[in-house]
């Protein structure tokens, strides 16, 4: 439990059973429906994906999505695919409670580092945590079917 707003902040993984109660909050970050949302949830679980959840009595006020990954570039490490706070919420210290639960997560695992991508308008609250700009910068092609 963390601190928010002088209340208790109930932090932990969400079971399959509970992925589409982070739909709500998932949805203000990812333009998807909700069949996609839990069809993409469920695929990445086979890769180790797991939604973590902030509950404000009760309520998820905050969602993030990691995974672990290894490469050969990076060795073990925790990646961040997806943080995002209930608009309500923002600025309230829910997502650098969420980041705490990633960090203490990636010690446990024995990982030394965190990825993530960020868009443009989160960096400044990446970089309050103690992140700093990659110097690889991430592409991608898109395929035509």
């Amino acid at each position: 439990m963390t601190e928010h707003r002088n209340r208790a902040l109930e932090i932990r993984r969400l079971s399959p059973p509970e992925w589409m109660l982070a739909y709500p909050v998932i949805a203000q970050l990812r333009s998807l429906d909700a069949p996609v949302f839990l069809e993409r949830t469920r695929r990445q679980s086979h890769s180790g994906y797991e939604l973590v959840a902030a509950f404000d009595d009760g309520t998820i006020i905050g969602v993030m999505g990691m995974r672990p990954v290894h490469t050969l570039a990076r060795g073990a490490h925790l990646h961040i695919d997806d943080l995002v706070v209930d608009a309500a919420g923002r600025g309230t210290g829910v997502g650098r409670s969420l980041m705490a639960y990633a960090e203490a997560d990636a010690r446990a695992r024995g990982m030394t580092a965190i990825f993530l991508d960020a868009r443009p308008d989160a960096i400044p609250f990446y970089e309050r945590e103690s992140f700093v700009l990659h110097p690889a910068p991430s592409m991608k092609k898109v395929l035509s079917t």
